[in-house]
């Protein structure tokens, strides 16, 4: 007799058979953008960047340093456009950003203390809807070195959020790696600081590098990697914050009905953190913004065993491929998504919309 776990995984096989089986057939160009995303290349950048030798992405330290760098490189060799005041990188001195508790630390600190979020584009090949953006995020950032937490004091921050910083950077791959550009321009970003509450994000939504007025969404990637969520194993299934709040949780449960994903709100955590990740920073300012997660809660949240090589590569794979076609959905759609009027926890962001586009029209 099979044990109450393996019937739960044969469960998961067989639901996940089905839906390959249902899925229908992709147009070609499509297929190809979803057929670029490798799950060896994200092990391959993620085995790197939550190494001990990254010494656990802290803001500001070395080894975020190291990783603005890497990432960098990784959008250099995509061909994406460098956006930021330093090449591709958006620089700013945490001596002057940091957390108001915080910032007695750096009084001393050399000027400036530099942190960087990271930033490249995919033009569109569209001459008017070029003009406008969707932009993909995560943070780079972790905990960095804890003293006096056990024998290992390096939070690597494999799963938070080392994975959604690689899916942006495979992502940034796939989508230029394709013969045709999407009509709409592309944003890749991935910023420092959310462990101390979403300042790279924020500091972005204040400073942005192209015009907040333009931007039609913004999806975020936060813990892709992990399927062994405290609730249960989560495959072939992702949850979206804030799922009704605008069209653009349909564009990802459509998505999703065409790669066999689940694209689905969880009935707490979908409102619960939707204020809680990177996205909140473009909705606060009128973007229609969401954060896609597998995982809310898994055994080595911010602990020192969040590892490389407990990631799911093959399911993360899966999850960004339906990104990736969502993505693909949005920048080729002329119309863009808006935010959910019928939706009283959409209110203030609807207010929000409309006060930027009114902006828009009177400059």
């Amino acid at each position: 007799m099979l044990k109450p776990f393996s019937i739960a995984l044969l469960a998961v096989a067989l639901a996940a058979s089905t839906a390959q089986a249902a899925e229908p057939k992709l147009p070609a160009q499509q297929a190809s953008l979803l057929s670029s995303v490798s799950a060896d290349s994200m092990r391959r950048d993620l085995s790197f960047l939550a190494s001990d030798a990254l010494e656990g992405r802290g803001t500001p330290s070395r080894g975020l340093d190291i990783a603005a760098e890497y990432i960098a490189s990784q959008f250099r060799a995509a061909g994406l456009e460098p956006l930021g005041d330093d090449g591709y990188l958006q620089t700013a001195d945490w001596r002057k950003i940091a957390p108001e508790k915080e910032r007695a630390q750096y009084a001393d600190a050399p000027a400036p203390l530099t942190v960087r979020n990271v930033v490249g584009v995919l033009r569109g090949s569209d001459p008017q809807l070029s003009k406008t953006y969707v932009l993909v995020t995560a943070h780079y950032d972790h905990l960095g070195i804890k003293k006096g937490e056990g024998e290992d004091p390096i939070f690597n921050g494999a799963n938070d959020d080392g994975s959604g910083t690689v899916s942006v950077i495979e992502l940034a791959r796939a989508f230029a790696a394709q013969k045709t550009r999407p009509k709409r321009s592309i944003v890749f970003m991935t910023v420092f600081g959310e462990e101390h509450g979403l300042v790279g994000s924020r500091y972005y939504g204040a400073h942005p590098l192209v015009p907040v007025a333009d931007t039609v969404a913004n999806i975020n990637l936060e813990q892709v990697g992990r399927t062994d969520d405290s609730e249960g194993p989560q495959v072939l299934a992702a949850a979206i914050t804030g799922a009704d709040y605008s069209e653009v949780g349909d564009v990802l449960r459509k998505a999703g009905q065409a790669t066999g994903i689940g694209m689905t709100k969880h009935p707490v955590n979908s409102d619960r953190y939707f204020a809680f990740s990177d996205n909140q920073a473009l909705a606060d300012l009128g973007v229609p913004a969401h954060t896609i997660s597998v995982a809310y809660a898994f055994p080595d949240y911010h602990g020192a065993a969040d590892t490389w090589d407990k990631i799911d590569y093959a399911n993360m794979a899966a999850i960004d491929r339906t990104v990736a076609l969502a993505v693909s959905m949005i920048a080729n759609d002329p119309k863009a998504p808006r935010w959910n009027s019928g939706n009283p926890k959409a209110a203030k962001y609807v207010e929000a919309a409309a006060k930027l586009q009114e902006g828009k029209g009177s400059n």
